[in-house]
């Protein structure tokens, strides 16, 4: 059963980093640690419910969730690029 998931054990890895991406924000915020912790843990658990359950009904589809994913990738950086040249352009280095 865990071969089924291993396709999307970046996506679980990283969907955990996020949430303690955004924990450590709320705790630089000064926000209350208990309902901090409170939070991430149903956060946790909404995600691991989710991604579970959304494995096991995607797994048919897992080729084209790839590309699509890798095509975001690429046209999010084009666009990085294109921002960053764009701005560069518009800077006078006299």
């Amino acid at each position: 059963m865990l071969e089924e998931f291993l396709p999307y054990m970046a996506l679980i890895v990283f969907g955990n980093i996020e949430n303690l991406i955004l924990a450590s924000h709320g705790v630089v915020k000064g926000a209350n640690p208990i309902k901090l912790l409170i939070a991430s843990l149903i956060c946790v658990a909404l995600w691991l419910i989710i991604g579970t359950e959304g494995t096991v009904i995607a797994m048919d589809y897992s080729n084209v969730i790839e590309f699509i994913g890798g095509l975001a990738i690429v046209i999010l950086g084009l666009q990085s690029m294109i921002e960053a040249f764009r701005y560069n352009k518009d800077e006078d280095y006299d």
